[in-house]
């Protein structure tokens, strides 16, 4: 096992890719930490990750670029880009990803393994460093489906101290898995295809995955869902705004919830302040727009996000009353070159976030949402997005277990 470098063990340097918090040893574990020893787990070690996992890119670390494991210049996808790497290597057999923008499925998707974002809540976060608590998730990731549903059955479940957990359902997963797809319906999503930034050829892979499911007994149904489009609107003021005002000027955890505070992270991170320049780029820049949202307008924005975010709720679950999963490609692009260094700003932060507009919509419906490869496209991995209805996990695994068995996702 690794786990991500957000995660807290006992007396493990924590760096969070920042080079503001090196230095820092945590005197906790995590849930997660605690429950992967308890049930057997060898942790190998921590994971690179994108500066306080603030991008969707592998460019940000303060120690310098992941490179993504099929192309060296390319990158790994973020910010969970240490765990997918080592996974896609075999350096580990599973790893620890967090999650809130796609942090986990991003990588997944560049590296060509599997990546679940769970229903939010049903894996506490306590003892790894947030972001944002309406967006924090975090999952596995691993080469092959049944390590995926083991390890997630390991890991969820209430600890008693995650206020992110409300009644979790929890399942024994990777006894799940066998039941195949037959009779099954999947809706795959228009609005998740033609962006701007679209690759053809992903889409083509991502299509002719939905295909081959059919093949096997799905019924697959194109469906509009035109909230998803009007997502990243939403996104934006809850991930920005939230960010700076719980990890940055909150000191990594904020106030007005009942969580375990790491009272040593807070003390330790409050040190950014006299370092801002060393933050990266897309932390700068995120922090800048979010301190000055909030000086000129206060919350509102935020406010009036979070009860937007309970229309595209309620939009994708009209479509999942119908249907068992959407599907759609996990990100629009397969990995795309890494900024050279001395890039312009716009390169940097572009290469950041050019990437979610799949992934972070469901990060604020709370649905589960994995990343399973479908297919290469000029040597580099393709990813379909496979979505579920809250804490039906299982239907995504038994779908994505069907689809692994049928064969080599790297000659379709």
């Amino acid at each position: 096992m690794v786990v991500k470098d957000n995660v807290m063990l006992a007396g493990v340097p924590m760096m969070n890719g920042a080079s503001t918090l090196e230095g820092y040893v945590p005197e906790v574990d995590a849930t997660v930490v605690t429950r992967i020893l308890d049930a057997g787990g060898t942790i190998v070690g921590k994971s690179h990750c994108e500066y306080f996992c603030a991008s969707g890119g592998s460019h940000t670390n303060a120690t310098g670029p992941v490179h993504n494991p099929h192309r060296m210049g390319y990158s790994a996808g973020g910010s969970s880009s240490g765990s997918a790497v080592l996974v896609a290597l075999g350096e580990a057999d599973m790893a620890i990803g967090g999650d809130q923008g796609g942090s986990i499925r991003i990588p997944a998707s560049f590296c060509g393994i599997y990546g679940m974002k769970p229903t939010y809540g049903l894996v506490p976060y306590t003892g790894i460093m947030p972001i944002e608590i309406t967006l924090d998730h975090t999952g596995p990731m691993t080469a092959n489906v049944r390590d995926n549903a083991l390890l997630l059955e390991v890991i969820a479940g209430p600890d008693g101290f995650d206020p992110r957990q409300q009644a979790p359902k929890v399942h024994p997963y990777s006894q799940m898995l066998d039941d195949g797809v037959k009779g099954s319906r999947i809706a795959v999503v228009n609005e998740g295809f033609g962006h701007a930034n679209s690759d053809p050829v992903v889409e083509a892979r991502v299509r002719g995955a939905a295909a081959l499911l059919g093949k096997l007994g799905a019924t697959v149904t194109e469906v509009s869902i035109p909230e998803h489009v009007l997502a990243s609107a939403i996104f934006v003021p809850i991930a920005f705004e939230g960010l700076t005002q719980t990890m940055m000027w909150g000191d990594g955890f904020g106030v007005s919830r009942s969580d375990l505070y790491v009272l040593s992270l807070m003390d330790f991170h409050r040190g950014w302040r006299q370092r801002a320049n060393d933050l990266s780029e897309t932390v700068k820049l995120l922090t800048l727009f979010g301190t000055y949202i909030h000086q000129h307008y206060g919350n509102r924005y935020y406010g009036k996000a979070i009860n937007l975010a309970r229309g595209l709720v309620a939009a994708y679950d009209r479509v999942l009353a119908e249907f068992d999963l959407l599907l759609l490609p996990t990100t629009p692009m397969k990995a795309q070159q890494l900024p050279k260094p001395g890039a312009p700003r716009e390169e940097v932060v572009g290469r950041a976030l050019e990437m979610i507009a799949n992934t972070a919509p469901f990060d604020i419906s709370h649905h589960p949402a994995m990343a399973v490869p479908c297919g290469m496209s000029e040597g580099l991995p393709v990813s379909m997005m496979l979505v579920g209805k809250h804490f039906d996990e299982p239907t995504i695994y038994r779908a994505a277990y069907a689809f692994e068995q049928a064969g080599d996702w790297r000659r379709m």
